[in-house]
């Protein structure tokens, strides 16, 4: 695993990779690979025991030449700027290969939650709403959950905004709790593209789903849910793994029960089924059929991709495989599905949840999954036309050739001002 790699630089480079096939300006291309605007904040909370710690967080709004920004808010220790900006960066465009009327947004903090109370992540969360609060808003900027957020915390910035502004204004932030005005289906989004792409992949490439071995690195919400619906649809999950190590038993394991066993122990690593224990590039270099890799971005770098032995890789994470490992797995002929269109999920229920929130009706979740489903089919052809059409190298840059293609499209019917 490559710690090194500059994930701006990697999206950067994903954006000038598909502009070569694209008929836009290299001056409209420039304005397409950096953000329009990054906030970074300094936090500083009291601690349980009365001191006081300060904290860098930021939010970067990449475009919204398609609508408002959207993204995830991350807690990690690893959040910097770069991170941010590439986060931001990507959701722009994966907002737009799955044409949803969004742009693109992320932020974070840079802090381990495992280290802080409840209540002191509850400050530290209305702290940053309280800085965020100018910025975002259903129109402007509409945060999510994600990595080490969820639902607590949407609510705990939903509950801020809403206070501050003396409003009622649910479509501020998507990822809350059904009580709260969140949607169905939200929680397994994610995990649930993911498959759905590998399913579609799969047909493409004439592969057989039943019966194919599964790899998952990183058992996490969207690695887990992964795992338990290519489990459903008959796929064999032989390997997870999470920031502790990995599980093996190549006859398969109930996904299920792996995940309830780390919810017992905080780790796969021990459940009774398993047996090998392995490591996360060992998991990474499975001979399996579909690899998900589901946890942090640069998971996979040139090195490892030499190692890599999956058919296809369904990217559950955000940038979880350098530009220099894309080149190693092009020669290879593995088929990788990018993070922008298997893992769109997550933003897409989030659209959804945007909606439903803004007319006070609520769908069931038989309509989430349907409408996700149409979503996501219809991107992967869209992806696969591209691919075919211009005789592309790889998948990845297929996707970004549609998404900036239709980002480049609305800035230009848009007119540039002033």
């Amino acid at each position: 695993m490559s710690d090194d790699t500059n994930p701006f630089e990697s999206l950067q480079s994903q954006i000038d990779d598909a502009a070569a096939y694209l008929d836009i300006g290299d001056d409209v291309i420039e304005r397409l690979k950096h953000p329009e605007r990054v906030l970074e904040t300094n936090l500083t909370i009291e601690r349980d025991d009365g001191d006081l710690e300060r904290f860098t967080a930021f939010r970067s709004q990449f475009n919204g030449d398609r609508g408002p920004y959207k993204g995830g808010i991350r807690y990690h220790p690893q959040v910097s700027r770069d991170e941010v900006k590439a986060l931001s960066g990507w959701m722009t465009y994966k907002t737009a290969i799955v044409d949803i009327p969004l742009g693109g947004g992320k932020g974070g903090i840079a802090v381990d939650p495992d280290d802080y109370s409840e209540a002191e992540l509850e400050r530290l969360t209305r702290s940053f709403a309280k800085e965020l609060r100018p910025l975002i808003g259903e129109d402007r900027d509409v945060p999510a959950p994600d990595v080490n957020t969820g639902q607590r915390e949407m609510n705990w910035i939903k509950d801020t905004y809403e206070t501050l502004e003396n409003t009622t204004e649910p479509g501020v932030i998507t990822g809350k709790a059904l009580d709260s005005g969140g949607s169905e289906g939200r929680v397994e989004a994610t995990g649930r593209s993911t498959v759905i792409a590998a399913r579609e992949a799969f047909d493409y490439l004439d592969k057989d789903l039943e019966g194919a071995t599964v790899a998952v690195q990183g058992y996490g919400n969207a690695g887990w849910i992964a795992a338990k619906l290519i489990d459903e649809m008959g796929a064999t999950v032989v390997a997870a793994s999470d920031s502790s190590g990995g599980i093996y038993n190549p006859d398969g394991f109930d996904p299920v029960a792996a995940k309830d066993y780390k919810n017992e122990t905080g780790s796969v690593v021990g459940y009774e089924e398993s047996e090998a224990e392995l490591t996360n590039d060992e998991v990474l270099t499975l001979d399996v059929d579909l690899l998900i890799p589901a946890a942090l971005e640069n998971a996979i770098d040139a090195d490892l991709a030499e190692d890599v032995e999956a058919d296809v890789i369904s990217e559950a994470a955000n940038g979880p495989l350098t530009p220099a490992a894309d080149e190693v797995l092009e020669e290879k002929d593995v088929f990788v599905i990018p993070d922008i269109l298997a893992n769109a999920g997550g933003v897409t229920v989030s659209y959804f949840e945007w909606v439903q929130n803004r007319q006070r009706f609520y769908w069931a979740e038989e309509r989430v999954n349907e409408e996700l489903e149409t979503v996501i089919v219809d991107a992967f052809d869209a992806l696969v036309e591209t691919y075919e059409e211009h005789d592309l190298e790889n998948p990845r840059t297929a996707a970004y050739v549609v998404a900036i293609q239709r980002v480049a499209d609305a800035f230009a019917e848009a007119g540039s001002w002033p």
